[in-house]
């Protein structure tokens, strides 16, 4: 294996991993928030201690996403030192910006929400999981409009061999960070759903002492889960309108569309093999349609039957069910990410830095 194959199967394991953590943090966050407004409102005991139990479940894997994330940050510096020298002064900002909003404003927020439960006014501190919430979201959209810049490079120009920013306005509005940006804020939430659900059912299995709170909170994430489903699947479809072609010709098996995008790359820089890795692609494009139906159908399902209580408290081969679902939805989302990344090879920016090109100490196109 060369040295660019096991440098990108050390970072595609490190973002894979940070990638689970973000994907369950931004849907659960989202459902806390919703959860503590009704509490906030109506002053529900068993509200309040759902709030403090997700919230729980959240802090834990905030921090898990903070580590990996400062693992991969490291990794890409240390590693892929091209790409940053290359195209780091306008995808660059992007991340900076990111940095600000998640290191500074977000987990500053939810250290004052961490530590305020019964010091500051109750409305003060739904106000600060919603800036948690908000930034969350920041976070994720700034990140996105940086991949959306090597899936599709726009608003920029090249100067002394390096790329500079000569457009923010077209970097930020670029579609291909845009789509994907709804497209990822969907998935998190069917994932969010799926694992409030599944956590719930197995509590109701075991019939543990708190009935009422994992009631609710079953039906709560299921009844996000299936209309975040949909939505998901929506901006999934708008998303196929801003793929690179040789994506596109890969992921329908057709020859000839993969042939015609070698030709166009190789007029466009030269001789080499431009094209993705088609059983990749495939695979990862056929694993998320393959969950999405079932994560559809059993959301559809459960929403049926969430609206009969005892069926909630009492069935459980259905709670059986929902715990064994809490997985898919990571599942549906590392197929995604692997279709959308592998689906740019062998370009790091696509159409003017190879990967091999974006290693540390590596010049060579392969």
């Amino acid at each position: 294996m060369e040295t660019v194959d096991l440098a990108r199967v050390q970072f595609a394991l490190t973002a894979g991993a940070h990638f689970l953590f973000v994907a369950l943090t931004l849907g659960l966050v989202t459902l806390v928030a919703v959860i503590q407004t009704r509490a906030t409102l109506t002053r529900s005991p068993v509200h309040t201690r759902m709030t403090r139990f997700w919230g729980q479940l959240y802090v834990i894997n905030y921090a898990m996403g903070i580590v990996t994330g400062l693992v991969m940050e490291f990794q890409l510096g240390l590693s892929w030192s091209g790409l940053t020298e290359f195209a780091g002064n306008v995808f660059g900002a992007a991340l900076a910006i990111e940095t600000l909003v998640a290191f500074f404003v977000e987990s500053t927020f939810l250290g004052l929400w961490i530590f305020g439960w019964n010091k500051l006014n109750r409305w003060a501190h739904l106000a600060l999981i919603w800036v948690v919430t908000l930034t969350a979201y920041a976070s994720a959209f700034w990140i996105l409009v940086s991949n959306g810049f090597l899936q599709n490079p726009v608003g920029h120009e090249l100067v002394g061999g390096a790329l500079r920013l000569a457009d923010f306005g077209a970097m930020v509005a670029n579609p291909a960070a845009r789509v994907a940006f709804f497209h990822v804020l969907g998935g998190a939430l069917v994932v969010g759903g799926y694992f409030m659900a599944g956590v719930s059912a197995h509590h109701l299995r075991k019939r543990t002492a708190e009935r009422d709170l994992f009631r609710k909170s079953l039906r709560i994430g299921i009844a996000v889960a299936l209309p975040a489903t949909l939505f998901t699947a929506t901006f999934g479809g708008l998303g196929f309108e801003t793929l690179q072609p040789a994506k596109v010709a890969a992921w329908l098996g057709d020859a000839e569309g993969l042939a015609a995008a070698q030709a166009a790359m190789v007029a466009a820089h030269g001789p080499g093999d431009y094209l993705p890795p088609v059983e990749w692609v495939r695979a990862g494009g056929m694993t998320m349609m393959v969950v999405f139906a079932v994560l559809f159908f059993v959301s559809g399902a459960s929403f049926l039957l969430m609206l009969f209580r005892p069926v909630v408290l009492r069935f459980t081969l259905w709670h059986r069910l929902l715990t064994a679902m809490v997985p898919l939805p990571f599942v549906a989302m590392i197929a995604g990410w692997v279709f959308r990344e592998m689906g740019r090879q062998p370009w790091a920016v696509y159409g003017l830095l190879t990967t091999a090109e974006a290693m540390t100490r590596s010049r060579t196109r392969r």
